[in-house]
């Protein structure tokens, strides 16, 4: 896992959108923050959804085998506006 000053990080909080932005950089961005969670050892905690941005980051990870855990208020979950789920 990677090191800043004598601590450990295990997990990160991501929080972005649920759609793909304008450019397709932002989608490369995401798919790749993912692969360096799973490679780095670094669990994820994110918005939820298989959507968008947010999703690209969470299979992702979790493809690499890292825990991914969702959070998503109610209303979102009600509305269907999340798409699948990807870990807890």
């Amino acid at each position: 896992m990677e090191s800043f000053s004598g601590t450990t990080l295990e997990k990160i909080y991501v929080f972005c959108g649920a759609n793909y932005g304008k450019d397709e950089s932002y989608v490369k961005a995401a798919h790749r923050l993912g692969e360096v969670l799973g490679k780095r050892g670094i669990n994820l905690i994110y918005g939820e959804g298989s959507l968008g941005l947010m999703g690209y980051v969470s299979i992702a990870a979790a493809v690499h085998g890292r825990r991914v855990l969702g959070i998503v208020p109610s209303a979102f979950t009600e509305k269907n506006l999340i798409g699948k789920k990807c870990g807890k």
